[in-house]
């Protein structure tokens, strides 16, 4: 669960969901569990995110940084998930449900070359799109607002982006990036842009 003070925000009901399908972002080992920005706290997220993908049952699209070993992203991030390596790799927790995989070499999937087929050619089947996964503040959030601003565009009213928090989180590291501060700005900036931000997904 992302760590955050403010638990005010209230769950919304699995009945409450319509047409659903869930995103799985960089859930990978290069950002649980090896590499140099791997948080092994993040992996907290994993059981609701298992639990999640259990009780909905439905289409579920895994999204994983795969780079090249030259990519311009490394002039900003330290090299990590190289295409080939295990850091690229869903982990082994949540493999078994992956059904779809898209790769992508920035961080935001909202720009990877799979995303583009899919809004035009599935998009239209589901209505509540549930994004899960890390980074809260830089994965997460860039995809969540790309694409609830693509909803926008195309006025599709009765279709939302749906953050659930137990299911995302960001990395912690002392003195620069404070996941209980970042998630808290990530979280405050995608409500202000009308995307449901949600404690959690509950029977």
């Amino acid at each position: 669960m992302a760590r955050v003070h403010d638990l005010s925000i209230k769950p919304i009901k699995l009945s409450e969901l319509h047409d659903p399908i869930v995103f799985v972002v960089d859930m990978i080992n290069g950002f649980l569990k090896e590499g140099a920005l791997h948080d092994e706290a993040i992996m907290d997220c994993t059981v609701p995110i298992q639990t999640l993908l259990q009780k909905l049952d439905c289409r579920r699209i895994f999204i994983a940084d795969a780079h090249p070993p030259k990519t311009r992203e490394f002039i900003s991030y330290p090299a990590h998930c190289v295409i080939g390596t295990s850091e690229s790799e869903v982990i082994a927790e949540l493999e078994p449900y992956v059904e779809t995989l898209f790769h992508k070499n920035s961080t935001n999937a909202f720009t990877c070359g799979d995303m583009s087929v899919f809004l035009n050619e599935e998009i239209h089947r589901y209505q509540d799109i549930i994004i899960t996964g890390c980074c809260t503040d830089i994965c997460i959030l860039q995809f969540a607002l790309c694409l609830n601003a693509w909803l926008n565009e195309h006025n599709k009213e009765s279709m939302r982006v749906i953050i659930p928090i137990n299911c995302v989180d960001t990395y912690h590291i002392d003195g620069e990036h404070d996941a209980y501060q970042e998630n808290a700005f990530a979280f405050h900036h995608m409500r202000a842009n009308g995307i449901a931000v949600v404690s959690a997904i509950e029977e």
